[in-house]
């Protein structure tokens, strides 16, 4: 199941201020309470809940943002940031890990080498997440230019 909000709809009403993020968790409770956070600060969402096929979504979506759930079935969070770094150089979102079962400092590690920018544990404070969203809304690199 995926939630969309259509492309060329949500370029032409969001403002030039809303970046578009990608919520990747198999909780579909977990994506759904994060979507609806994040549209009611104004950014453009889209849900998934496995990342089998994140590359595809990345490509057609081109979020700005991609929170991705680590423990996932059929590719973890870290094979999709891998996916994400490897298969499409030409985009750069940042990537935000969250996991409720991997929080060692070893996992937090091979996060970073996976590719993420971020890594929060569950449940994540959502003022934390909405602080990162706010400060890539500043960060040209992790903007598209036609935002």
């Amino acid at each position: 199941m995926e939630n969309v909000v259509p492309r060329a709809e949500a370029r032409t009403a969001a403002s030039s201020l809303a970046l578009r993020v990608l919520v990747v968790d198999d909780d579909r409770d977990m994506v759904l309470s994060l979507m609806a956070l994040l549209r009611t600060e104004g950014y453009e969402t889209r849900g998934l809940h496995d990342a089998r096929n994140i590359l595809q979504q990345v490509h057609e979506y081109d979020p700005e943002v991609v929170i991705l759930d680590i423990a996932m079935p059929g590719r973890t969070g870290w094979e999709a940031a891998r996916a994400i770094r490897s298969g499409l150089p030409d985009k750069r979102p940042l990537l935000i890990g969250i996991s409720g079962e991997h929080t060692r400092g070893s996992d937090r590690i091979h996060s970073q080498t996976s590719g993420f920018d971020f890594y929060l544990m569950k449940p994540c404070d959502p003022k934390v997440l909405l602080t990162l969203l706010r400060w890539v809304r500043i960060q040209s690199p992790f903007r598209s230019s036609y935002c």
